[in-house]
């Protein structure tokens, strides 16, 4: 038995709803070669315990905040409502450098999963994923895959081949996407977790390599070019 469970996938679930954890548990552990050995109702009890359970592979479901209460409910496609749960990722894998972290989330929005991979991610998959996917899924990035839904697919994809046309770096990219969304340097930098000084400079980067010197000039030039 006991040399069964050492060959088996470690798994871990941060999930609030109790049902669902209690799903997962049930489908991880009818699954040979796989073993649940941690759930959470959120990331604050993991960051306290998961240390002591060492699950290699994480499934982590995002909205935990606002379903349990801890946060004011905010839209989904409001960048803050996620942005909480994405540094507790960064701190995960922090913790835990060597776990791989599947996030799941109800919806796929290009910002969330760009950021959600920069945190530390290393699969993505919709919330409606079938039980036979997320098995797969969980042996996949064990094995040094990274699980996507077909639209998370398609926009990385896309990603790479539009920024090998660009001068811009990735997190240059980003600060201009969020420039092309009217965010302020204060909302810049609250998004990507640096300070306002560090949004400046990647702003004068970004004029310097394309060759303009004001936001309207930059953002008509990414549009013609197609760099975002």
């Amino acid at each position: 038995m006991l040399n069964t469970q050492a060959r088996s996938i470690r798994v871990g679930i941060i999930d609030p709803n109790q049902q669902t954890r209690k799903g997962l548990a049930f489908l991880v552990n009818g699954t040979g070669g796989m073993l649940l050995t941690c759930d959470f109702a959120n990331a604050e009890q993991a960051l306290q315990g998961i240390s002591s359970h060492e699950p290699q592979v994480l499934i982590f479901s995002l909205g935990s905040l606002d379903k349990t209460g801890f946060q004011p409910p905010t839209p989904v496609n409001d960048p803050s409502s996620w942005q909480l749960e994405l540094e507790q990722v960064r701190s995960l894998k922090r913790q835990c450098p060597s776990l791989d972290i599947i996030l799941m989330a109800d919806h796929e929005y290009e910002d969330l999963i760009f950021q959600a991979f920069e945190a530390g991610a290393g699969g993505f998959l919709h919330t409606e994923v079938s039980p036979l996917r997320l098995l797969e899924a969980i042996r996949e990035i064990h094995e040094g895959g990274a699980p996507l839904t077909p639209k998370a697919a398609r926009i990385l994809v896309y990603s790479f081949h539009r920024n090998q046309q660009s001068k811009l770096s990735t997190r240059e990219l980003q600060v201009l996407q969020l420039m092309a969304k009217g965010k302020s340097y204060t909302a810049i930098a609250e998004v990507l977790f640096v300070d306002k000084e560090t949004v400046r400079t990647h702003i004068k980067n970004i004029y310097v390599k394309l060759g303009v010197h004001s936001k309207a000039d930059a953002l008509d030039l990414a549009y013609r070019e197609r760099i975002i």
